[in-house]
């Protein structure tokens, strides 16, 4: 049965009104959110301190369980913290680089900020090995090479964030664990458009957040840990919600709870957590795989008509190494702006990364004919800015 957008439409306002195409960036808010937050707010004004012992220091786990059942993990192996540089940072603090297994290993395409994390792991030993790319795929033997006996961890994108590749996490998992490494696998632009399976991939770590393809809104980032691993895990990065017995206010070093609460730090951002529910929800009454085939459908179809009109893709070709999202190239990476801000005016909305183009995402609540309607947008914006460079040319004559 063919997937249809229609069904959804109207759980998601803003599609009311605008033509939504930048899922890559923050996905749709769903109307449930009211609900979840009112509820949230509810609690908190009838129950006061009450709700603490009523799901509020429970939720990261048990949200942890919502959103672990969209990458088949098992029970109680998912947490929920505030982003990913937070996951991240916490993770490396439970690494030991002084030995010779201290190296680092990802491409040149990962998201900024976590490099920024791994680069500031250098002054306690980290070696980092970043594997060029051609800025649009990644050559995978060229990635397996680096991950060797010295390698410690290899916290990598399955989906990177400017074309939109999609990495082999299974032969990295594979190689991974041939020469005992571990592999952190960064979800956030896949999780919820591209199938995920934690326990086929035999992954020791997952972690993502919930803004983009999950709908799910800003301050629920997402944990996994493999059960046999995360008892060995003791994060510098602590607090009191990753102790044994938090309401025992133990002083002196930190004696770690068991299980995947030991990956917490302090209070949870509950409200945030609990609203971002809704997203994990209607994903999973959507279901992935629907979800996965109908953006396939409608990126090829808009990759296609772009093509015809002359716009160069910067997106891998091949649908099985491309994730929900269209880079679309333009001649002067500076009108880039200048495109999304006229896109916008007529009730369309993308956006621009420098050195890649403009980033186009339908989800599964979007139409075919939106995208027929954004590449006439786009040709004719491109034919008035030609024109208007020409007439500015003719001027300086």
């Amino acid at each position: 049965m063919t997937h249809d957008p229609d069904r959804w439409r109207s759980r998601f306002p803003i599609l009311a009104n605008t033509t939504y195409l930048v899922n890559h960036s923050l996905g749709a808010m769903p109307a449930a959110v009211y609900d979840k937050l009112q509820a949230f707010a509810e609690q908190w004004a009838t129950r006061g301190v009450r709700a603490w012992a009523e799901g509020w220091w429970d939720a990261p786990v048990n949200v942890g369980n919502v959103v672990g059942r969209i990458m088949n993990a098992p029970p109680d192996t998912v947490v929920m913290h505030q982003n990913v540089s937070v996951i991240q940072s916490l993770v490396g603090s439970a690494l030991d680089f002084s030995g010779k297994r201290n190296k680092v290993v990802y491409t040149d395409q990962e998201f900024p900020t976590n490099m920024y994390v791994w680069e500031g792991f250098k002054k306690y030993g980290a070696r980092i090995e970043c594997v060029p790319t051609d800025g649009i795929t990644c050559d995978t033997e060229r990635l397996l090479a680096a991950i060797d006996e010295t390698t410690l961890i290899v916290p990598i994108s399955h989906v990177s964030y400017k074309s939109h590749f999609v990495q082999d996490a299974a032969a990295i998992c594979k190689r991974a664990k041939e020469v005992g490494a571990l592999v952190m696998l960064d979800t956030y632009q896949a999780l919820g458009t591209v199938p995920v399976d934690v326990q086929a991939l035999d992954v020791d770590m997952v972690c993502g957040g919930s803004v983009k393809w999950l709908c799910g809104g800003p301050g629920a980032g997402y944990l996994y840990v493999r059960k046999g691993l995360m008892e060995r895990l003791e994060p510098r990065i602590t607090g009191w919600a990753a102790h044994a017995a938090p309401f025992a206010f133990e002083t002196g070093p930190q004696r770690y709870a068991d299980g995947i609460r030991r990956m917490l730090h302090g209070s949870p951002a509950v409200s945030s957590f609990l609203a971002a529910t809704a997203g994990y929800e209607i994903v999973l009454e959507a279901g992935v795989k629907n979800i996965r085939e109908h953006s396939v459908r409608l990126t090829e179809g808009l990759r296609a008509n772009l093509e015809s009109r002359g716009f160069r893709i910067h997106s891998p070709k091949d649908v099985a190494r491309r994730g929900g999202t269209l880079t679309v190239g333009l001649k002067d990476d500076e009108n880039g702006p200048a495109f999304v801000k006229a896109l916008e005016a007529r009730g369309v909305l993308v956006d621009h990364r420098p050195g890649a183009g403009l980033r186009v995402s339908p989800h599964f609540y979007t139409r075919e004919e939106e995208l027929d309607e954004f590449a006439q947008m786009l040709s004719e914006l491109r034919e008035k800015r030609a024109w208007r460079d020409h007439l500015a040319k003719t001027a300086a004559y």
